[in-house]
């Protein structure tokens, strides 16, 4: 029977002469992960800023509905509360919501300037990485051709 030949030694010499250098991957991983963390942070405060517009948007409208559960003497009372309430509820609304906005232009802004920063990273470690490659081929074809000759 046929015995199937072991290419073991032979797979390891060829990896061998062919070094792989793994540290632009550990560190494009460590780039990866603090940027995530950062965008992580951005998203977060967001959240908590948010929240705390909404929780203050309901204190504000539960204040005023205190107005409305009272008795009044005639019925036309009733309709001035109402009235008064959708008026304070409407112009409320239009704070909270600019409150918002303004949440979501710093999001924007920090994201872009993350992603800005982050492409300027990405970019000279790509930079460094093809420089190292370049220096390392460099020197194994210098080794070849001389120990070719």
């Amino acid at each position: 029977m046929a015995k199937t030949p072991d290419f073991t030694k032979t797979f390891a010499d060829m990896m061998a002469n062919f070094p792989v250098d793994t540290s632009s991957y550990q560190e494009a991983l460590k780039s990866q992960g603090a940027l995530g963390e950062k965008l992580a942070k951005v998203a977060l405060g967001a959240a908590e800023r948010s929240t705390e517009i909404s929780a203050q948007w309901a204190k504000d409208t539960i204040s005023r509905m205190g107005e409305l559960t009272s008795a009044k003497a005639e019925p036309a009372d009733y309709a001035k509360a109402y009235t008064d309430f959708a008026s304070a509820s409407t112009e409320v609304a239009a704070e909270h919501m600019a409150s918002f906005a303004e949440v979501a232009k710093k999001v924007q802004m920090d994201t872009v300037d993350l992603m800005l920063t982050a492409g300027k990273d990405i970019a000279a470690d790509a930079q460094k990485a093809a420089e190292k490659a370049t220096k390392e081929t460099q020197a194994a074809v210098k080794k070849a051709t001389s120990a070719a000759k």
